[in-house]
C-alpha cells in the first residue's frame, strides 16, 4: 500500500512541477468508488463540517478521549442524512512514530497524531470526503503523512490535498463527484497557485458531474471573523485570499466550496449559483483546541444541489462543543445567528434569504 502511494506521489509531483496536471482517472483504479444505485433526477444532498481532531497521543495519551467514548456518536444521524458528507481532518494518523515538528513558539504551535482506531468512529459517522490539506498533515513528517493516507484508504475514505494525493473522485447515486483540497502549507496543494488549481479543477470538471473543493486558508481566531477579500496573514504566513480563491475555482468549474482554517464561523456566499462557505469552524476538536466562545460553535451545512451542482437550497444545523471537545446540537442556534450576521455584514450585495435554519438564493 505504501509503495502504491509513493508511486502515485512521484507521478503527480512530476505533473505539478512541470506545470501539467494530466491524470487519467481510469488508470488510477483506487481513486474511483462505484455505487450502482443510480438516481439522476432528484436533488443531491451534501453536508459540510469544519475541523475534526479526535484526540492526539502526542505529547501524551492524556490528550485522548477515554476508551469507549465516541465523540461523533451524537452527530451520526445528521452526517448520515446526506448523499455525501465532508470534513477537514486536522492532523496525522498513526499509533506511533515520526518526528514531531519543531516550533519556535510552542504556545501557538501544536503537533497532532491521532491513533488509527479513532478513524473507525469517523467512518461510522458517515463521512465520505476528507481534506488533509492543512498545517497539521505533516506534523510528524512525510512517512507519517503517507501512513495517514494508507489508513484513510483502508477505511474507504476519499481524500485529497497533498502532493501525493491532489484530488479524488467518488460515484454516488449515479453522479460522479470530483474532490480537491488546497492549503498554504508546504506539501499541500497551494491555495495561492491558481495555475495548478485551474488544471486540477478543470480536469475534475471534465470527468465529474459535481466538483467539491475544500480550502484551508485565512487568518485565525476571533479577530479573523470577516472575509477581507484580500490576502490574509497569520503569524507572518500568507494564508491566501480566500475570496479570490473561491471565486476562481468556481470559474474553473467547482460547484461547492467548503472553507476552514480560521477556527471560527465565517460568512457564506452564492456565486454564479454555486455555494461557498468561508469557514465552517471547529466541529469536533478534542482537548488541544480552544473551544471557548465563538471557537466552540460551528455550523453543519446541508446543501441541496441539482445534477450539475447548481445550488437549490441549504440548511444550517448549529452545534457546540462541550467538555473537552464533544459536539452536540446547540438549541440556541448560536452558529446560525453568527453566520447570518457575518453574511449580511461581509456580503451585503448577496441575495441569500434566511428562513430560520433554511436558506435560499433570491430569484
Amino acid at each position: 500500500m505504501k509503495f502504491k502511494y509513493f508511486f502515485l506521489s512521484l507521478f503527480i509531483i512530476s505533473c505539478i512541477k512541470n506545470d501539467k496536471v494530466q491524470i487519467n482517472a481510469d488508470e488510477i483504479h483506487d481513486i474511483v468508488v462505484i455505487d450502482s444505485n443510480i438516481e439522476t433526477d432528484s436533488l443531491f444532498t451534501i453536508i459540510g463540517v469544519g475541523d475534526i481532531m479526535l484526540g492526539t497521543n502526542f505529547p501524551s495519551e492524556k490528550h485522548l478521549p477515554p476508551k469507549g467514548l465516541n465523540l461523533l456518536k451524537p452527530m451520526y444521524d445528521i452526517i448520515q442524512s446526506a448523499d455525501v458528507s465532508f470534513c477537514n481532518l486536522e492532523g496525522a494518523v498513526a499509533d506511533s512514530g515520526g518526528k514531531a515538528k519543531t516550533c519556535s513558539d510552542p504556545k501557538i504551535c501544536y503537533a497532532f497524531r491521532q491513533p488509527e482506531y479513532l478513524m473507525k468512529d469517523l467512518k461510522g459517522a458517515g463521512f465520505d470526503l476528507i481534506s488533509i490539506a492543512n498545517n497539521h498533515i505533516f506534523d510528524f513528517g512525510y512517512d507519517i503523512a503517507l501512513n495517514t493516507a494508507k489508513v484513510l484508504d483502508e477505511y474507504g475514505f476519499r481524500f485529497a490535498g497533498t502532493d501525493f494525493k491532489p484530488w479524488d473522485t467518488l460515484t454516488v447515486k449515479g453522479r460522479k463527484i470530483g474532490f480537491a483540497a488546497f492549503a498554504p502549507n508546504p506539501g499541500t496543494i497551494s491555495i495561492i497557485n491558481y495555475d495548478v488549481a485551474r488544471k486540477i479543477i478543470t480536469h475534475l470538471d471534465s470527468i465529474s458531474d459535481i466538483v467539491i473543493v475544500s480550502f484551508h486558508g485565512g487568518a485565525e481566531g476571533k479577530k479573523a471573523l470577516n472575509v477581507t477579500r484580500d490576502y490574509e496573514e497569520f503569524y507572518g504566513d500568507n494564508r491566501g485570499n480566500v475570496y479570490e480563491f473561491a471565486h476562481n475555482v468556481i470559474d474553473f468549474g467547482a460547484d461547492v466550496v467548503f472553507g476552514h482554517g480560521p477556527h471560527v464561523t465565517r460568512a457564506i456566499e452564492i456565486y454564479k449559483d454555486r455555494f461557498i462557505a468561508y469557514s465552517l469552524g471547529n466541529f469536533c476538536t478534542y482537548d488541544r483546541f480552544n473551544i471557548s466562545g465563538l471557537s466552540g460553535i460551528a455550523p453543519v451545512i446541508k446543501l441541496k444541489v441539482d445534477s450539475n451542482g447548481k445550488f437549490e437550497e441549504g440548511e444550517i444545523i448549529s452545534i457546540k462543543q462541550i467538555g473537552r471537545g464533544e459536539p452536540i446540537i446547540d438549541e440556541s442556534k448560536a452558529a446560525l445567528k453568527e453566520l447570518i450576521r457575518l453574511t449580511n455584514e461581509d456580503f451585503p450585495e448577496n441575495r441569500i434569504i434566511f428562513e430560520d435554519i433554511i436558506f435560499r438564493n433570491k430569484d
